[in-house]
């Protein structure tokens, strides 16, 4: 591929792109095409990528990069995050679930785990020697985590947990999992706590098997059951139990900006792979990309992808300063991700019966790209959200 998708736009760079990120951008850039692209279709074929990929990414810096440095982190903020994941998703390795190890996971700890929870798990986190996950839904629930089932008893000086969860990112190879409970199911959100989890200890965790999704097939997806799972009550995320709704409310706009920023970087590579592909393809004697078809479908997705793009750069903006409200990330994460799916869409009609064929990556774009509009919250749960603050 010829076209750079990081160059597609031909935007001018925003603030908090700064020389440090653009830096970071491209050492991962780099890392990813050497260490971890020559190996996707492995980790495809296999649904799961190895744990060496993991510590050779905490090897260079990839892991818990907004992290504090007394934590073993880079001492960056979501600007560091944001390069790491367009890297990703520019580079073409999707599945790669570090970004949810990095700016889901571990700001959870961060934010509210005591000084003990964070010396102990957040320099193990920023060398892939444990890696993150996040269990909230459950079966019986999906975007409702206020309908989480799984229960966390206190027994002396300890948690006897039982339940169950679903659609589990790194379920396969998480060994630290921060646990959506109930610990007083009477009291509905308010009842709800946050657990942490070092599975390598816990006697009665169980995998369940590594489910068979349409896409992001190397991203390893799981059921995880929890029988009589005992762990300490010191490993409540918080002083006290009940604040984890709150929590999680108080984060997840960062969960759907992370959302967002894959989603534009696909878009990106979908229009850089489709331009080469139409400027070298031929039909009736001349390149594609000379039929005005095509001109303008290609001038349509990426005035589209312009709005997204600076759209995107002023969310991370306002959530780096602060200020990003929990509706304008809903907006980001369902906007940005219907428009991930039309450009992907869009652009693999323009590659005709060859975009159809699993050997371009324009194919497992529009595999990969279908999740985004439901995890995350579905995207009419985002509508939803929305809708209230008229």
């Amino acid at each position: 591929m010829t076209t750079n998708p990081a160059e597609v736009l031909s935007l001018p760079k925003p603030a908090w792109a700064t020389e440090d990120v653009a830096m970071l951008y491209d050492m991962a850039t780099k890392f990813l095409a050497a260490e971890i692209a020559p190996r996707y279709e492995e980790f495809e074929k296999a649904e799961i990528f190895d744990r060496e990929s993991w510590w050779k990414a905490g090897e260079a810096g990839l892991l818990c990069a907004s992290m504090p440095e007394e934590y073993g982190g880079s001492g960056g903020t979501f600007a560091h995050e944001s390069a790491i994941m367009e890297a990703i998703s520019h580079v073409g390795v999707d599945g790669f679930g570090i970004a949810l190890h990095n700016s889901i996971v571990a700001p959870y700890i961060l934010h509210y785990g005591s000084e003990e929870q964070k010396t102990k798990w957040l320099p193990k986190m920023a060398t892939g020697e444990l890696i993150g996950a996040i269990a909230m839904t459950e079966p019986g629930a999906g975007s409702d985590l206020q309908g989480a089932k799984t229960s966390a008893v206190r027994d002396g000086s300890q948690y006897r947990i039982n339940g169950s969860k679903i659609f589990i990112t790194n379920g396969q190879l998480a060994n630290l999992i921060v646990l959506v409970t109930k610990t007083d199911p009477s009291r509905g959100a308010k009842g709800t706590s946050l657990i942490v989890i070092e599975t390598d200890e816990a006697e009665g965790f169980e995998r369940g098997r590594n489910l068979d999704k349409i896409g992001l097939k190397s991203n390893d997806t799981s059921e995880l059951f929890f029988n009589d799972v005992r762990v300490p009550t010191s490993n409540l995320l918080g002083a006290e139990e009940g604040q984890g709704f709150v929590q999680l409310m108080q984060q997840l706009p960062q969960e759907r900006l992370q959302i967002g920023a894959t989603a534009i970087a696909m878009i990106e590579r979908a229009l850089a792979v489709t331009i080469d592909y139409v400027r070298e393809r031929q039909a009736f004697g001349k390149p594609i990309l000379e039929f005005q078809n095509t001109q303008f479908k290609l001038a349509e997705l990426k005035t589209e992808a312009t709005i997204g793009r600076v759209f995107y750069n002023d969310c991370v903006q306002r959530h780096i300063n602060g200020g990003l409200d929990p509706v304008t990330a809903s907006m980001a994460k369902y906007w940005l991700s219907e428009l991930q799916g039309k450009v992907v869409d869009e652009c693999l009609q323009l590659h005709g019966g060859y975009g159809y064929m699993n050997e371009y990556p324009i194919a497992r774009m529009y595999r990969d790209a279908r999740v985004q509009r439901i995890y995350g919250g579905t995207n009419e749960i985002m509508k939803l959200l929305i809708a209230r603050s008229l």
